[in-house]
């Protein structure tokens, strides 16, 4: 069997008013991973664009994810941060995958099922064909280990599925090639943690997300601290104390939701947070969760804004990852187009 470098791949959409959702259940892993990996990070706004954007507003929002990278800690020096659109190859490779992907594989993808709704025949055809162009950006850098929440895992199941079918159908060319028994890895996911998926401070059940109409529910990563103080002391609870153990919490969506924000802010286990306040009113509870927040947010917030003032700073970090990333791209395009027989 082909052995492949470890090499982490992930990317996040520009869609603006990045929250703690995002910082927890992404960010946050990317920071900790680059101590361990070498690491891309990706600002993906050709995928922003299955659905309509607003140009001036996409521009600013490749700039906001980009700042929010840098500070969260990600070294963009030792690792490479770049938007997807300078890096011609992934929508070439995209279109590759798209002719080894089958119809009924990307049929069964429940995200474009959400996302398209009861109107599915006005979706665009890149919402569609959204997952194939997830399975390039990965392995156009033959990636082995991606981050990914929940709601992503299928894709990457895809993105195997294709790898797989590429090695298979060109098992002869790629030993011809590169004289190995396989070319793609089959990348693996990375789910780490507590509170990978944080949900709403106004509705436990429901995921935290940008698109609520109440800002109550999410905290902004730009928020001040006095704002992130009364999003905590809003957050809704129920009338019980926290529980002591972690069966406590099976039937109460928002307790288990700021316990877990709690845990994840602080690096431990919600286990370790029941123990220090089990029994605990929640006023008490809510007073340590906005120290923890304001000293943890705080700061990146700040820096967020610092940066984003600085243009031609958050330009060039981009630029130079892009100019990196294409380097890794390009050779394997050229790999690509020698085994399905392009003359180039």
């Amino acid at each position: 069997m082909a052995t492949f470098p470890e090499l982490v791949f992930s990317g996040v959409q520009p869609t603006g008013n990045l929250h703690l959702g995002n910082y927890l259940g992404a960010i946050t892993k990317f920071v900790d991973l680059q101590e361990t990996h070498d690491c891309i990070y990706c600002v993906v706004d050709l995928h922003a664009i299955t659905v309509a954007q607003n140009p001036a507003e996409l521009t600013s929002n490749i700039r906001e994810v980009t700042a929010a990278f840098i500070a969260a800690g990600i070294d963009p020096k030792k690792h490479i941060i770049f938007n997807q659109s300078q890096v011609a190859e992934h929508a070439e490779l995209a279109w590759v995958f798209n002719c080894i992907a089958r119809i009924g594989w990307l049929n069964r993808m429940t995200q474009f099922k959400e996302k398209a709704g009861k109107d599915r025949e006005n979706a665009s055809v890149g919402l569609y064909a959204y997952p194939t162009l997830m399975a390039a950006d990965i392995l156009v850098y033959r990636a082995t280990h991606v981050p990914v929440g929940e709601d992503q895992k299928q894709h990457l199941e895809l993105a195997r599925d294709i790898a797989q079918k590429f090695n298979n159908d060109f098992a002869e060319t790629i030993r011809n090639v590169v004289g190995a028994d396989a070319y793609f890895p089959q990348p693996e996911p990375l789910i780490q943690g507590p509170a990978t998926r944080v949900m709403s401070l106004r509705d436990g059940t429901k995921k935290m997300s940008k698109s609520d109409p109440s800002d109550y529910s999410r905290i902004n990563l730009t928020d001040d601290a006095d704002t992130i103080a009364q999003k905590v002391r809003k957050a809704k609870t129920d009338p019980e104390p926290l529980p002591s153990e972690l069966p406590g919490l099976a039937k109460r969506p928002e307790a288990d939701n700021l316990v877990g924000i709690f845990a994840a802010l602080n690096k431990q286990s919600k286990e370790d947070v029941l123990t220090q306040f089990g029994s605990a009113n929640f006023s008490t509870f809510k007073s340590a969760l906005v120290d923890l927040a304001v000293s943890k947010l705080g700061p990146i917030g700040a820096e967020m804004k610092r940066l984003q003032a600085d243009k031609s700073y958050i330009d060039g970090v981009l630029s130079d990852g892009s100019a990196r990333a294409k380097v890794l791209a390009a050779g394997t395009m050229q790999d690509v187009k020698d085994m399905l027989g392009f003359i180039r």
